[in-house]
Parts: C-alpha cells; sequence; structure tokens
C-alpha cells in the first residue's frame, strides 16, 4: 500500500458532525425505550388486544334443525353430526407432499385443491362439507396450519326415496330446498349460538372462555303422512309402472274426513341421502305442481252440475247414438249405446252422454260448478309450487270448449287438486281444506260445493262404475262398496293430441256408505298394451285402498257373497228287489 491509498483511508470529520451523530443514536434509543415502557410499562391493553386477536375468537356454535317426523312419530327427517374442513388461507403454508397427501384425503386432485386453498387471501373458506368420520380423523393427524375442523350438522332421510317429494331436503348450509323442508325452513331452522375460546395458531380450541349466546334448536313438526301408507303407495305405484312400461306416475292418499293427506308419492323419484347425479326432474313433486287434462275423471262434476240445477234426475234417459257434432268435432264413444240414463252414462263413461247434459248448461253454471269443486284454483295445501291448474274464464268459452270440458279436455288439474275436488262427493257435498301436517281431533269447518242430496245421488253413480257393467271392475275391494272414476285421456303434446300416448287415472272413495278415505291414482304413458284408467290405475287403487281400510279397522259395509258349504255327493244305492207281499201291500199288480 502506498501513501495515497493510505492517506484516503483516513477519516477527517469536523467535531460537530461526530457530535450530531451520537447524539442521534442516544436519541433514537432513547424513543425506543420509551416507546417500550409506554406500552408495555403505562399502557398494556394495547398489546394485550393485538394477542387476543390472535388467540381469541368468538365460535359460532351451529343449531341443531329441527326432526321431521310422520303422524305416528317414524323420523323422516333428522340431523347428525358432522365434521367440515376450513381454511384461513393467510395462514396456510403446504409442501407439494402434504398437499398430494391432503388431496388424497379429500379425493379431489392436487391442483384443483391448491387453488381451492389460496381462493380467499383473507378470513375463513371452506374446504370441503361435510367430511367423512375417517376423513376428518386423517386431516386432524395432520396437524396443519391454517386447517382446521368445525362441527356441523347435515340432514339424513330415514326414508330415503320413499318419502323423498314430500320431505324434500336441504343445501349444505343446512337451509331448506323442497317440499317441507322449504315449506317450513323457518320453523325448523334452529338459531346459532356464540362462545368465547382461545385458539392455537392451528385454529385449534385450546380453552372455552365464556358463552355469548346459546344456541336454539328448531321445532320438531309431525307431518300427516302415515308411513305404512306411504311405504304401501310407493310399492304398489311403482309396481303398476313397471308392469306398464310407463314413463311416470303419481298417487295421493286423503283422509275425507280431516284432509290430511296420508300418502303421496311420484315416479321417477330421487334419494335425498345421496344427490351426486342430481337430476330436477327427478326432484320435483309431479303430484302437487304438474298438471293433466283429466279426461272421464271430470264427468262426475258434469253430471252433478246438471243434478243441482235440477235439469236432470239419475234416472233420466239420453240419446247417446253415436253421431254427436258440436261445431267441427265429432264426439265419440268407445262403446256407443243408443240410450243410456245418467246412472249409465257415468258407468259406461259416455262422452255424448255427458256432452249433451253439460250442453244444457250455461257456460258460467258449468264454470261455476267447477270453479267451486277448487278447479282453476290452488288447493291450499301450502306446499312449494302447488299449481292452480287451467279453467279459462266461461266468458272466452266457444260451445265445442264447453263440450270437450264435459270429459275432462281443454282443463288441466294436478293430481292432488282433483283428489282435493272428490272430497265433495265423499263428505256430502263439502271440501275441508287439505294438510301436510297431522290434526288433532276437533271440528274441521268446510266449504260447501254441492247439496248433500246431489253428492249422494253422484257418490251413487260413481259406485256403479266399480260393479259389473262400470269400467273399473278391478278397482273393488272385497268386503267393501267403492265408488269412483276412470279417467283416459290422450296427452296433450306440443299442442296437440297425441294419438297413441295416453294418462291413465282412476280416483275413488272407501266405504262408499260413508268414505272415509280418498285415493287418486295416476299413470302416465303406459306402454304395455293396456291404457285405459280402469285396467291401469284402477289395482293399484285397489291394492292401496284395501290396505287402508284394513290399517284404520273400518268394518266392512258391503258383505261377501254367503258361500255354500256342500258335502259331496254320494252315489245312491241300487234298489233292493221288492218281495211278493209288498208289491201286494203297494197295489201293484202281479
Amino acid at each position: 500500500m502506498n501513501y495515497h491509498s493510505k492517506k484516503l483511508l483516513k477519516l477527517h470529520l469536523a467535531p460537530w458532525r461526530l457530535g450530531v451523530v451520537a447524539g442521534l443514536l442516544v436519541l433514537g434509543l432513547g424513543v425506543v425505550a420509551g416507546r417500550a415502557f409506554y406500552l408495555q410499562g403505562l399502557h398494556t391493553d394495547y398489546l394485550q388486544g393485538k394477542g387476543d386477536a390472535i388467540s381469541n375468537r368468538n365460535l359460532t356454535l351451529p343449531a341443531s334443525r329441527g326432526m321431521v317426523a310422520d303422524r305416528n312419530g317414524e323420523p323422516l327427517a333428522i340431523s347428525t353430526p358432522v365434521e367440515s374442513l376450513w381454511v384461513r388461507s393467510a395462514e396456510i403454508r403446504l409442501t407439494p407432499a402434504e398437499l398430494k397427501k391432503l388431496a388424497d384425503v379429500l379425493d379431489m386432485a392436487p391442483d384443483k385443491l391448491s387453488q381451492r386453498l389460496h381462493t380467499r387471501k383473507k378470513g375463513e373458506l371452506s374446504v370441503q362439507r361435510p367430511l367423512t368420520p375417517d376423513q376428518a380423523a386423517r386431516v386432524a393427524a395432520m396437524g396443519i396450519p391454517g386447517l382446521y375442523l368445525r362441527r356441523e350438522y347435515r340432514r339424513y332421510y330415514p326414508a330415503a326415496d320413499v318419502a323423498a317429494h314430500v320431505v324434500g331436503f336441504t343445501n349444505v348450509d343446512d337451509l331448506g330446498q323442497e317440499g317441507v323442508e322449504r315449506a317450513y325452513q323457518d320453523w325448523l331452522a334452529g338459531k346459532s349460538g356464540e362462545r368465547h375460546v382461545l385458539r392455537d395458531r392451528r385454529g385449534n380450541m385450546i380453552r372455552d372462555l365464556a358463552p355469548i349466546k346459546v344456541a336454539q334448536m328448531g321445532g320438531n313438526l309431525a307431518l300427516s303422512l302415515d308411513m305404512k301408507l306411504q311405504y304401501l303407495a310407493h310399492r304398489e305405484l311403482a309396481a303398476a309402472v313397471t308392469a306398464n312400461k310407463a314413463k311416470g306416475g303419481g298417487i295421493v292418499v286423503i283422509d275425507a274426513k280431516t284432509g290430511e293427506i296420508l300418502a303421496l308419492s311420484n315416479l321417477p323419484v330421487y334419494n335425498p341421502n345421496n344427490r351426486r347425479n342430481y337430476d330436477p326432474q327427478r326432484v320435483r313433486n309431479r303430484t302437487v305442481i304438474d298438471t293433466f287434462e283429466p279426461g272421464s275423471t271430470m264427468k262426475p262434476f258434469t253430471a252433478a252440475a246438471v243434478l243441482e240445477q235440477g235439469l236432470f234426475t239419475p234416472q233420466s234417459v239420453i240419446n247417446t247414438s253415436d253421431g254427436l257434432i258440436v261445431g267441427k268435432k265429432r264426439i265419440r264413444d268407445e262403446h256407443p249405446h243408443p240410450f243410456l240414463t245418467v246412472t249409465e252414462i257415468i258407468q259406461k263413461s259416455s262422452n255424448i252422454g255427458a256432452v249433451k247434459m253439460a250442453m244444457t248448461l250455461t257456460p258460467a253454471q258449468f264454470w261455476g260448478t267447477l270453479h267451486r269443486a277448487g278447479f282453476g284454483q290452488k288447493p291450499g295445501s301450502g306446499f312449494p309450487g302447488e299449481t292452480a291448474g287451467r279453467l279459462r274464464d266461461a266468458k272466452t268459452w266457444k260451445p265445442v270448449e264447453q263440450a270437450t270440458m264435459a270429459y275432462g279436455h281443454g282443463v288441466s288439474v294436478s293430481l292432488l287438486q282433483l283428489a282435493r275436488a272428490y272430497m265433495a262427493f265423499a263428505n256430502d257435498g263439502e271440501v275441508v281444506p287439505l294438510s301436510f301436517l297431522r290434526r288433532e281431533p276437533q271440528e274441521i269447518l268446510g266449504e260447501r260445493v254441492f247439496s248433500a242430496r246431489v253428492a249422494r245421488s253422484v257418490r251413487g253413480m260413481m259406485e256403479t262404475v266399480t260393479q259389473e257393467g262400470g269400467t273399473a271392475t278391478r278397482a273393488q275391494v272385497p268386503g267393501y262398496r267403492v265408488a269412483g272414476k276412470t279417467g283416459t285421456a290422450h296427452k296433450l303434446i306440443a299442442g296437440r293430441y297425441s294419438p297413441d300416448r295416453y294418462i291413465s287415472s282412476f280416483v275413488g272413495m272407501a266405504p262408499a256408505s260413508d268414505p272415509r278415505f280418498i285415493i287418486a291414482v295416476m299413470i302416465d304413458e303406459p306402454s304395455a298394451g293396456a291404457y285405459f284408467g280402469g285396467s291401469v290405475a284402477g289395482p293399484v287403487f285397489a291394492q292401496v285402498m284395501g290396505g287402508a281400510l284394513r290399517s284404520y279397522g273400518l268394518p266392512p259395509d258391503a258383505p261377501l257373497p254367503p258361500t255354500l258349504l256342500t258335502q259331496p255327493e254320494q252315489p245312491s244305492p241300487p234298489p233292493r228287489p221288492t218281495t211278493k207281499a209288498e208289491r201286494h201291500r203297494n197295489g201293484n199288480a202281479v
């Protein structure tokens, strides 16, 4: 090193500069020390608050949703505790190996999981809800900071698909989406609580500090369903849909005295416990929401309308010869008869007879009868999405429209709406409100639709439908009088009636002497050969109605025909030869 380099290393500072630097250092140290004393000695609350923000949390306590049960207390929807996985994205740090292991536990692709974990930079985010018990145990064992388990409740449905369309289901947040779960969401949902807790850096609770708000369990719900009848109705409907190679079907059972819906089932159906392959078409409650043209099940209302106006009696004879034309439409009968009484028109299901009766009414009179019976109005069950069907204003009717409505074309109904309307015949002219909830024994006020005389007369006509010569002999229930009506309607597709696609239906009641149950059955597009309502829907009615009558112990009102017990005929012995004395006593010549 030469002389010039040594000279450069020498620092020549003015004495005052050294003092300034030293003073600034001392001042800085003083400020730091003073701030430390201020926070730790005089104002410890500040640091305490920062620490509490990291470790103290208000823990949300989930509330259990109320139980849904049938009228006898059998559980239909219950809440079970489950674990769900949540993440704080700002805190989580995963190695590639940990990410792959976690992805394997959750059955997710690693890249998808990574994206999920870092969707939100602040706050908390759910990763998977719910976890299986095995998944929860394996995630907890990994001990990954930023990941934590949260206790929640998940809905379980013991009856699975059998009662799915009535009960419905909840979503991942336990909010009702369909059925009574949705209709009574406010009642079933509980109110969450809160507790003040201490957590570690991994989110695990290490100390329960104090309660803030107690969680309130949701209210329980007792439905009107009778699961014995529900299982029976579901089984018989499924068997009929399969046997007839049908597209679907529906059935509803109503207590005529109380308006309680004892059973309701649809096909196709879904399992609310497993919605991986969610299909809105299967979820829809067709019995309540969908409409169809009822066909000949409308004829009893046509008969009631003319009887109510005093235009006909059950014994009135009407010319039902083939060849009736209304407007440009020719009205035909499947099996024409030259003359039929009003009762026989119902028994034989004559379109011509129904039209001739309807055309004696003014449009306002006919519309008034149908409207009072509930057509064109929501049935009032309280079920989400229930339909009012279609009944046009009488002022817009053309003669051909009035004619076709007489036998159930040009008007649309839901199956529940149709069953409700038949209560007018079962209850001597009155219709009581429907209910999906169990009702306590009490006087239920109904709405009068027909006079008691007319209702009983039409009910008597419908009894002949299930007797010899009627269209629904297969709807008979041994030991009981049954009243009902068949319906067979061409299906309306894209605004036109299909020539070979049908809606087959039957609505009936028993015991006909004092009806307790009303059952409506609809089979959509049977394609196995038979399509008449009496042969397709009638047997379903008979099986379910027989089960209902026996289950409730209702006494028979139609004694079975007597069975003669006879001894097997014995061969007569050969005559013995007579003696001469015997022949003389009998006056016989020798």
